[in-house]
């Protein structure tokens, strides 16, 4: 669905319509639901940039393909926004927890403790010829026939 784009600017509403083939006043609508944000001229004009752009591409998908309404459009755009704010904590939680992991390793490695972190059990092998395998007796059939 993406629309080949000259440059990298900001476009008016004309232009945005004309190049998704849609009706200026669906853009307005779109404004006005909260769907699009345009920024503005000093003189009132709205201007689309390569984010709202990318942004108009999606809610055209979900309409004109899935057939998703505006209230529906809605929904999933603040959803789709959750969930980049919540990557995005994630992300900032990882990047703390490596630190202080970091942090912690430098220390004991500073202390020339021979104590580890997580104290590691060695495994224990036992050779063959000394290991004990238990097996059962095979039943007898109690029944005389």
């Amino acid at each position: 669905m993406a629309a080949k784009r000259k440059s990298k600017g900001a476009y008016m509403i004309s232009a945005v319509a004309e190049m998704y083939g849609i009706h200026p006043q669906t853009l307005r609508l779109y404004e006005r639901e909260g769907l699009l944000k345009p920024s503005r001229t000093d003189g009132n004009t709205r201007l689309y940039t390569e984010e709202d752009i990318e942004r108009l591409e999606f809610i055209l998908n979900l309409a004109r393909d899935l057939g998703v309404n505006i209230a529906g459009i809605a929904i999933i755009l603040q959803m789709r926004e959750r969930m980049e704010e919540m990557n995005r904590q994630m992300q900032s939680f990882v990047e703390y927890v490596r630190t202080e992991m970091l942090s912690h390793i430098q220390q004991a490695a500073g202390q020339h403790s021979s104590a580890a972190m997580v104290p590691a059990r060695r495994p224990v092998i036992v050779p063959r010829a000394e290991a004990v395998v238990a097996t059962e007796k095979p039943r007898r059939n109690s029944r005389k026939a």
